[in-house]
């Protein structure tokens, strides 16, 4: 599944094309596609065609494009969320798409002319929908968006579509609030790994991202989340920025070609990892093999000798007292 880095690529990819463009046709060629979209807030088609898109915001793994405002529907905003394998693809008008399209926005923009937007979903868990939004609890901007001149482009809109008001903020975003979150880490009676893809915790960290930040912070995936010293929070913290942020220079992760920026390419974060999918391989800081144990119907990975359970470590530390 696309994470954080891979949302990212395609936001950034997309925001030059569509910020300040007009929307001039719409195709649903596959209604599945619009499982997020309630039918109370109007015909999909309808609520897009003859609007224009002010800029592309991501919090977490969800993309959205405030549209200008309408009287008869209040401010509101094109969301996607990419599921397992959605892409959103610029393509030149009249481009043949190999992949199977589920939604077309034909787009026009002032400076850079004519595109279509593809949504391409081979297993059709990703969606678009048209949202209203709402304001932000903390008055910040909804999500991460992209700079212009020096300013961050929606700047004045404190608003997150409906849908994604319940999804944390990323560590990446400005406005994350860190000594929150180490707070709220303290009260989870989970082990650290579920608490990490709690996205109502922290947003935008998936599988991959989760084991690779373990690894590097050299911290057990079930260590227990309100055992975790403040200081060793703090610095797993900072590994996963680090994580996220090296992911993402390098265009995200890709295993398969489902995983692709908005012109198609894959990103190559994938020859980076030193813990996922990595099982058998020695251990890239002390040489032991990595390996793979089964956990919440996927699996983690880890270096068993870098990253001993809690339960390991006091069993060794009674021993040595007796």
């Amino acid at each position: 599944m696309p994470e954080l880095p891979e949302v990212e690529v395609v936001r950034a990819g997309l925001e030059p094309a569509v910020s300040g463009a007009l929307i001039t046709g719409v195709e649903v060629f596959d209604t599945r596609s619009l499982k997020r979209h309630s039918a109370l807030e109007g015909r999909f088609e309808a609520l897009l065609e003859g609007r224009r898109m002010l800029a592309a915001v991501r919090r977490g793994k969800f993309l959205w494009f405030p549209l200008t405002t309408r009287q008869t529907t209040g401010p509101q905003a094109l969301v996607a969320h990419l599921g397992m394998s959605g892409q959103v693809l610029l393509r030149t008008p009249g481009t043949a798409e190999e992949g199977l399209l589920r939604i077309r926005l034909q787009i026009e923009h002032p400076e850079h002319g004519e595109f279509w937007v593809n949504f391409v979903d081979q297993r059709i868990f990703g969606s678009m929908a048209v949202d209203r939004l709402v304001p932000t609890g903390d008055g910040a901007p909804g999500g991460y968006s992209g700079f212009d001149g020096g300013r961050m482009l929606g700047d004045t809109l404190a608003l997150v579509p409906g849908q994604v008001a319940h999804i944390a903020r990323d560590p990446l975003d400005p406005a994350f609030d860190e000594k929150a979150f180490l707070a709220a880490l303290a009260r989870k009676r989970t082990g650290i790994k579920r608490a990490l893809l709690d996205q109502t915790l922290i947003s935008g960290i998936g599988n991959i991202y989760a084991d690779e930040s373990l690894w590097a912070a050299r911290v057990h995936y079930e260590h227990p989340a309100d055992r975790l010293p403040r200081a060793r929070a703090r610095e797993l913290l900072g590994e996963v920025r680090v994580v996220l942020e090296k992911a993402l220079a390098e265009g995200g992760t890709s295993f398969d070609a489902q995983y692709v920026n908005v012109n198609g390419a894959s990103g190559y974060f994938s020859h980076s990892l030193n813990a996922y999918g990595q099982q058998g391989k020695p251990c890239p800081r002390c040489g032991t093999p990595i390996v793979r144990e089964a956990f919440m119907n996927r699996s983690s990975h880890l270096c068993p000798r870098c990253q001993r359970p809690v339960r390991a470590r006091a069993a060794r530390g009674a021993a040595t007292a007796a």
